[in-house]
């Protein structure tokens, strides 16, 4: 886990099944994150609702009784437009998956599924929120990203200038004085 996460808000856990619900519910806890828990669709859309977009990740299982893993998802892309919104179902297909895609879930994973791979789906959005901040930063000219983006700049402007003459040099050389530059006997 990232030694910082930008704000991601709180965490809410949807699973009808107690077992992993709990499992994932310790995991977060460990990680040092708020973390409600929802044991049906329609409770995590309620929550959802009422939220005020406090929950910056949902880890939604697909299928609920209630309401489904979909209606999750855009509940909580209703409530928090920018919250990393992740399903989780044992009974993965192309459809579903496309279906959460273009709802905007941030991820879709197959049960069984490790703690490690919640890991790196946390490391992503803690790396997206990093870039984001800097994206902020550079837009509104915070001094201590724009110095280096100044730097990036100049360098790509050395690095356009430096081809352009190099261009430039290969132009006026001809066909045989670049095969005997290059060792190779050159055709006239």
């Amino acid at each position: 886990m990232p030694s910082r996460v930008f704000a991601p808000g709180e965490v809410l856990v949807v699973d009808d099944d107690e077992a992993v619900r709990e499992v994932i519910l310790a995991y977060f806890l460990r990680k040092g994150l708020q973390v409600a828990g929802a044991t049906d669709g329609r409770a995590a859309v309620a929550t959802l609702e009422r939220s005020q977009g406090r929950y910056g990740i949902v880890i939604t299982d697909l299928s609920l009784p209630g309401a489904d893993g979909l209606a999750v998802l855009r509940a909580a892309r209703q409530a928090n437009a920018s919250s990393y919104v992740v399903i989780v179902t044992g009974y993965a297909s192309l459809d579903s998956a496309i279906a959460a895609v273009r709802l905007g879930a941030y991820d879709y994973l197959t049960k069984p599924f490790s703690l490690g791979q919640l890991d790196v789906i946390l490391q992503r959005i803690a790396d997206r929120q990093q870039l984001e901040h800097e994206n902020r930063s550079l837009i509104h000219g915070d001094s201590a990203y724009s110095g280096s983006a100044r730097g990036c700049v100049t360098t790509l402007a050395d690095i356009a200038e430096r081809l352009a003459r190099l261009e430039a040099a290969v132009a006026r050389l001809d066909v045989h004085t670049i095969a005997t530059t290059l060792g190779t006997p050159g055709r006239r």
